[in-house]
C-alpha cells in the first residue's frame, strides 16, 4: 500500500508506529525528502500537458514549499536545464525562494544539494541544471535569457508585473514543453485577473486553513482571530480575488491605467508620515509615503515605506532614510497623532531635515475626497506598484473596518495635499 502523510495520520497510533518502525535508516532518509509522500494533493502539479500552473492560496498554505519542490523535481530529473526564479525583489528571491525555511536549499536532500552563488544569481545542480534569480524590479534583465521552466513567486506584488511577465514569456522557448508555475496570494491586479480568466491555465486554489496542522498555534490564535471574517482575511487567508469595494473613494482601473515605470523630472518631493498613536506589534502602521510633482502640475507616487511594529526611533529612521534617498524637500507629519513627539524623534535622527506639521481639522474621508478627485482627473500616477497601499485605497470608504487601519492612505493624502492642494515653493528640477 502506498501511504501519504495524510493517509498515515488517519491510521491508528499502533499502525503508524508499526509502519515507521519498519523502515530502514535509508528508507527513512529517503522518505523524509519524498515530496509526494508529504504533500497535500493541492500542492502537487496538475497532471497532463500544460504550460502554466497558477497556484492561488492564502498565507501559510505552503505555496513556497510547493514551488521549491516543483523546481527541485525538474532539476533533479534533468527535465529543465535552465530555470528562471522570479520574485518581487532580488532579496525576496534569495530570502524566500533559495534560503527560506521552505526554499530550494531547505528541501534539497543532503546527497544532492545545489550550489548557490549569490554573485552570479545562480543555483546549480551537479547534473548541470542551473536556476537563475530575477527581480520584478529589473524587468529588462529577462530580455534575452531563455528558459525551460520558471517559478514566479508572489506575482500579485510584482512592481513591473506586465513588463516582467512579457519578457519572461518571450524567453520561455527551450525544450518541447516550457512550463511556468506562479505561486501567489491573489490580488485583483490586471495580470492576475487575466491569468485566472485564461482557460488554458491550470488553476489550483487553497486557503490558510488547509495547512493549519503545520502552523504555529500562536498564528491561529493571533492572526486568524484578528482577520477571519474581514476583507483582508478573505484575501490573505481565503485567497479570494476581491474587486472594488462599493463606496470606496478609489477604483483599481484608473490606477492601473495611469501607472508608469519612471517619473519625469520633478520640481518638488515630499515624504508624508502618519505616526501611530501606540507602539508595539499590535499598534497601527506608521504610514510613510513619498510623492513628487512635475512642472506641469502632475503628481507621482514614488514609494510606500510604511511599517508596523517599530519603535518611534525605528520608523523615524525609515522615514528619514527615504527623505535622503529621494532627495526630498520636506517631511510632512500629521500633528493630531502626537506630531510634536514625532517631529522631535525625527530631528534626533536628522536635526537639519525640513519638517512641517499639518493639522487635521476634518475627518479622514473629507480629507481624502479632494485627493481622490485628482486621481479621477488623471493628475496622479503611481511609479511602479505599491500593492498594500493600493489595496487600502481601493477599500477605503471612510469607515474603520475590524483589523484594518488606513494609515498608508492617510500618509498618501497628506503628501498629495501638500503638493497639489496648497501653494508651495518650487525648488530646482531634479531627476530620480
Amino acid at each position: 500500500m502506498r501511504y501519504s502523510a495524510s493517509s498515515l495520520r488517519r491510521l491508528s497510533k499502533d499502525r503508524q508506529i508499526r509502519f515507521l518502525s519498519g523502515l530502514s535508516d535509508l528508507e527513512a532518509s529517503v522518505l523524509q525528502y519524498d515530496w509526494h509522500f508529504w504533500a497535500r494533493e493541492n500542492q502537487l502539479a496538475p497532471p497532463g500537458s500544460w504550460a502554466h500552473w497558477l497556484l492561488l492560496a492564502g498565507r501559510g498554505f505552503g505555496k513556497t514549499r510547493a514551488g521549491a519542490e516543483w523546481v527541485r523535481g525538474l532539476a533533479e530529473g534533468g527535465l529543465a536545464p535552465r530555470i528562471a526564479l522570479v520574485a518581487p525583489t532580488l532579496s525576496d528571491a534569495r530570502a524566500v525562494m533559495i534560503e527560506g525555511d521552505s526554499g530550494l536549499m531547505a528541501v534539497a536532500p543532503p546527497w544532492n544539494r545545489p550550489k548557490f552563488e549569490p554573485s552570479k544569481r545562480t543555483l546549480s545542480w551537479s547534473n548541470g541544471t542551473v536556476a537563475t534569480l530575477y527581480s520584478a524590479e529589473e524587468s529588462e534583465r529577462l530580455r534575452g535569457p531563455q528558459h525551460h521552466a520558471a517559478w514566479c513567486d508572489e506575482l500579485a506584488s510584482w512592481r513591473h508585473a506586465g513588463a516582467t511577465w512579457d519578457n519572461l514569456m518571450f524567453g520561455m522557448r527551450l525544450g518541447e514543453t516550457p512550463r511556468t508555475l506562479v505561486t501567489t496570494t491573489p490580488k485583483p491586479t490586471r495580470l492576475i485577473k487575466a491569468l485566472v480568466a485564461d482557460k488554458n491555465i491550470r488553476l489550483t486554489r487553497g486557503t490558510t486553513f488547509d495547512n493549519l496542522d503545520n502552523l504555529a498555534p500562536s498564528f491561529a490564535d493571533a492572526i486568524l482571530k484578528k482577520y477571519e471574517g474581514t476583507r483582508t482575511g478573505r484575501q490573505e487567508l481565503m485567497a479570494e480575488i476581491l474587486e472594488d469595494v462599493p463606496g470606496a473613494l478609489w477604483q483599481r482601473a484608473p490606477i492601473e491605467a495611469l501607472r508608469t515605470g519612471q517619473a519625469p523630472d520633478l520640481v518638488r518631493i515630499v515624504v508624508a508620515v502618519d505616526p501611530p498613536v501606540s507602539v508595539g506589534e499590535k499598534a497601527d502602521e506608521c504610514g510613510i509615503v513619498a510623492a513628487g510633482i512635475c512642472e506641469r502640475g502632475f503628481a507621482y507616487v514614488l514609494a510606500d515605506n510604511s511599517v508596523q511594529g517599530l519603535s518611534p526611533a525605528g520608523w523615524a529612521k525609515r522615514a528619514v532614510a527615504l527623505y535622503h534617498r529621494l532627495r526630498a524637500d520636506r517631511i510632512v507629519i500629521e500633528s493630531n497623532q502626537g506630531g510634536a513627539m514625532a517631529e522631535s524623534v525625527l530631528r534626533e535622527i536628522d536635526p537639519l531635515a525640513a519638517i512641517s506639521q499639518v493639522f487635521a481639522s476634518r475627518g479622514k474621508y473629507a480629507r481624502a475626497e479632494p485627493v481622490a478627485a485628482l486621481y479621477e482627473q488623471g493628475r496622479v500616477t503611481h511609479v511602479g506598484a505599491h500593492p498594500v497601499l493600493e489595496d487600502q485605497m481601493c477599500a477605503f470608504t471612510g469607515e474603520r473596518i475590524k483589523g484594518e487601519s488606513p494609515d498608508r492612505v492617510d500618509a498618501l493624502v497628506w503628501a498629495l495635499t501638500h503638493l497639489m492642494l496648497a501653494p508651495q515653493g518650487r525648488p530646482k528640477i531634479r531627476s530620480l
